[in-house]
């Protein structure tokens, strides 16, 4: 086995001896049990000449053959979301982009899935917005997916959270866009630790009242909703919100902490998943829901709950910045060959927290190649000023 020198979370160089990776088994071509998106990454340019911070250049190549790799092995793809880093690197006309290349490139496998984020982020906040503005936003979102022939996910809206003044407007916004939509949508309720813009959504701080706004709008709606993802990383919420749907829509989980036992489910039912985490471990993902179709609860724990605690450790707060660690593993595991962010998001972990997520990783079995994973963490390490 290999051996790195890693920093500690103290500050300490310690000696790291690396476990046996694991061989996940995935059959081709195995229906999954559960609907199962990840919500993907794009990969920056990184020999593009443009500043960061201020602009962003897509390596639509390598973006693009990641979702291939998504689609093989039978995940779907949740197309231009936050792990894409929308609204943080990613703009409206950038994320158009991708949302196109992607259904074009989805053509390819017979049983792909995708649905596309949805929002309002073309809107400038420092406008005086109103809810009017709002709803032509989502409009124009949902004409050009809709032209492309895709689905949407009908993401959470900070312009809403601007000039909405009660739970009654985000009732007036959502009730007259999931009237004009062709086919049922994904909703998305997008808790604050993940954006900090959106606090107070549904027109509540208190998130038991903002429940009850959101499953009003769900069931006055219901024909026009075929599930909601859920980010509160709070999986009783969740539970409960799940047991209180109209039968006819899905949960998606989005708790990036708990999504194991999630997706397992109870007596009551189980969540379908729409996941930043399953970008990072998809090899793991697929393998353990295709143990759970089989019936097979161990099997699906054994592979699915040591991935839980590198999942915590990517999305811990400030869990915005969760995406670095995605696009962290991806290099790691050579499906990038930089390490650079649109936006120059890569800064936003310190080399303590990309060390441990390294180890994390590790024991959960999910570097195949671990020399290589070894000889990009020492890279990482020697820009920091370390040797490992």
């Amino acid at each position: 086995m290999s051996v790195i020198i890693l920093p500690s979370e103290s500050g300490l160089l310690e000696k790291y001896n690396l476990q046996k990776p694991k061989d996940f088994l995935i059959e081709k071509g195995i229906a999954l049990p559960r609907i199962a998106y990840s919500a993907v990454h794009v990969v920056a340019k990184p020999l593009a000449t443009v500043d960061p911070w201020l602009d962003s250049m897509v390596d639509w190549d390598a973006t693009l053959n990641y979702r291939r790799y998504l689609w093989s092995m039978g995940l779907g793809v949740a197309e231009a979301m936050d792990t894409a880093q929308r609204g943080m690197g990613l703009d409206w006309k950038g994320a158009q982009e991708l949302i196109r290349r992607s259904l074009n490139a989805a053509k390819e496998f017979p049983n792909a899935i995708v649905a596309s984020g949805c929002g309002t982020d073309h809107l400038d906040l420092n406008d005086n917005l109103t809810l009017d503005d709002v709803i032509r936003a989502y409009e124009e979102q949902i004409e050009f997916i809709e032209g492309e022939g895709g689905k949407i996910i009908l993401m959470a809206s900070r312009a809403l959270v601007t000039c909405a003044k009660s739970p009654d407007d985000y009732a007036k916004v959502y009730d007259r866009i999931l009237s004009q939509v062709k086919e049922p949508v994904v909703m998305h309720w997008l808790g604050d630790m993940f954006d900090p813009a959106l606090s107070g959504y549904w027109g509540h701080s208190n998130l038991d009242d903002a429940m009850d706004c959101c499953l009003g709008i769900i069931k006055q709606n219901a024909a026009k909703v075929e599930g909601i993802k859920v980010s509160l990383l709070d999986k009783d919420k969740e539970i409960n919100m799940r047991r209180r749907l109209p039968e006819s829509v899905k949960m998606y989980t989005g708790d990036d902490f708990n999504y194991a036992e999630l997706i397992q489910g109870d007596s009551h039912g189980y969540s379908h998943a729409l996941l930043g985490i399953f970008d990072a471990i998809a090899p793991a993902a697929c393998a353990a829901l295709q143990a759970l179709g089989k019936n097979d609860i161990a099997t699906f724990n054994e592979i699915l709950a040591p991935t839980v605690p590198l999942s915590r450790h990517i999305f811990r707060a400030p869990t915005r910045f969760y995406k670095t660690g995605v696009v962290f593993m991806a290099y790691l595991n050579g499906h990038q060959n930089h390490f650079t962010m649109i936006g120059g998001q890569q800064s936003t972990r310190s080399i303590t927290h990309l060390a441990q997520l390294f180890k994390l990783a590790d024991l959960a079995g999910l570097f195949p190649n671990q020399e290589q994973a070894v000889e990009r963490m020492k890279s990482v390490l020697k820009v920091h000023g370390l040797e490992g």
